[in-house]
């Protein structure tokens, strides 16, 4: 049914093959600059507006983690209020079990799926096949990817790492199998793959009762659901089934209608370049004759506890996945998403993931490591997460963890030696005096960092013997 990213090796190796793929780098660098360029536009022409909604942003998701089981607990009830049911979900085994629960309810065994970021990172769509239930995505890019049995490499742009050609194949040779098939002569021009898409699509709309979607936020106070979105497939989804199921990570709460203002102006403009978003979507429980007559929200939480009790990484929670901070990093650029081996890509996969999975693999331990520090991506999140600050704290649990002994035996002589005045002056004349043994080439590990830069020239003396000759004899 789809590809998985069980298998896809550390960050380095991945990386390293990734960079050897000339078109995939010309996708993403022109993908990415051609959002970023839009982004900045629509951004510049805030001014300071900008950097006030950014930080307000930044407060009220704050505010809300620091209070989640009171929010959490006022959203259930607002929820159930208006006539939907409210499921909570632990991990991902639970969630994909309810939701096959809910689904074989219905006695459907298709569904119809709005884009949606928690549903792949608890890999939905593998569970629900095993149970004999097929879902199919309506996200143009989500469907491309489906099709083509491939990974999801972008948040916004699941299908960033592939070009016109490519989709055009993917949709001759796969679409009837899932549907309705391609037209006979069909071009690469956007235009046509989309017309493609849309009469693929619609057939399947018309005639699928169930429907499951994720949610960009949920409004406590009202129990209101929120999907932003720019095709219209969202809309779709949401208004036509019978029966409609929302998986929505716990962090995901915003109190209030007038708190949801301020991502309303920040998501658009951040994610796609736009000052308004074309499709915004709510939804508040059900309403008879109108719409889906049975609702049904699962709250996931699957690690976001265990980020919430650490006081660095938790800003990672605030993230509206508007995907601001791949399009700028030089290191996602170049890389694409794949080589993360995870469904959260970029600076904020780096952060996020190994903080939900836990660093218990080489694959997560990996992640933190995968950026250059340069802080673009702190400069154009719109709720200002901190993601170097995050990245660092990160590296330190993983040095310290199980199976870095030579790391931290270095750190320990680094302690003694910086710790006492003695110690570093010692140390200091030692290096000098041994200046010209230094190696150009480290040994070991340390020789990845040596392939690419050299080594600083050890100085005859240090600065502590050049005052002491020069300056304090003069006082």
């Amino acid at each position: 049914m789809s590809a998985t990213f069980l298998g896809i090796p550390p960050f380095p190796e991945a990386a390293r093959e990734a960079v050897n793929d000339s078109r995939l780098r010309h996708n993403l660098r022109k993908a990415t600059h051609t959002i970023r360029d839009k982004r900045g536009a629509v951004v510049t022409e805030l001014e300071e507006d900008w950097e006030r909604l950014r930080s307000e942003g930044a407060a009220i998701k704050s505010h809300t983690l620091r209070h989640l089981d009171h929010y959490l607990e006022q959203l259930e009830a607002a929820v159930e209020r208006a006539g939907g049911h409210v499921h909570w979900a632990a991990d991902a085994a639970e969630a994909n079990a309810i939701v096959t629960r809910l689904v074989r309810e219905t006695g459907e065994t298709d569904v119809v799926k709005v884009k949606s970021m928690a549903t792949q990172e608890i890999e939905l769509n593998d569970a629900l096949a095993e149970a004999g239930i097929t879902a199919y995505e309506t996200d143009l890019a989500e469907l491309i990817v489906q099709l083509g049995d491939d990974l999801p490499s972008h948040i916004l742009v699941p299908a960033i790492h592939l070009g016109r050609s490519q989709i055009r194949e993917t949709f001759l040779e796969q679409m009837a199998e899932w549907g309705v098939a391609a037209p006979e002569g069909l071009t690469d021009d956007p235009r046509a793959l989309a017309e493609a898409a849309r009469v693929h699509l619609r057939e399947r709309f018309l005639r699928t009762r169930t429907a499951i979607s994720g949610a960009n936020f949920a409004v406590a106070d009202s129990g209101t659901l929120v999907v932003l979105e720019s095709e219209g497939n969202g809309r779709m989804c949401l208004t036509l089934p019978e029966t409609l199921i929302s998986v929505v990570g716990i962090e995901k709460i915003v109190p209030t209608w007038a708190d949801l203002e301020v991502f309303l102006q920040t998501l658009p403009r951040s994610s796609t370049g736009e000052r308004m978003n074309p499709y915004t979507s709510t939804w508040t429980g059900v309403t008879p004759g109108d719409g889906p007559q049975e609702f049904h929200l699962v709250l996931l939480d699957n690690g976001r506890t265990d980020v919430l009790a650490d006081t660095v990484g938790r800003q990672a929670l605030r993230c509206i996945r508007c995907s601001a901070c791949l399009n700028t990093c030089p290191v996602y650029e170049r890389t694409g998403g794949h080589a993360y081996g995870s469904v959260y890509p970029g600076p904020i996969g780096a952060i996020l993931t190994p903080q939900l999975r836990g660093m218990s693999s080489e694959v997560d331990e990996a992640l933190p490591y995968a950026s250059s520090l340069c802080g673009a991506c702190y400069e154009v999140c719109p709720v200002a997460i901190d993601i170097p600050e995050v990245l660092v704290h990160l590296r330190e649990e993983v040095a310290s963890g199980p199976g870095h002994l030579g790391e931290k035996a270095v750190m320990k002589g680094a302690e003694a030696v910086l710790g006492s005045s003695h110690a570093l002056d010692a140390a200091q004349r030692a290096a000098g005096a041994a200046r010209n043994l230094v190696p150009r080439h480290l040994p070991g590990m340390a020789g990845a960092w040596t392939d690419t830069r050299d080594l600083p020239d050890v100085p005859a003396e240090s600065f502590r013997q050049w005052w002491n000759k020069h300056e304090k004899g003069q006082r």
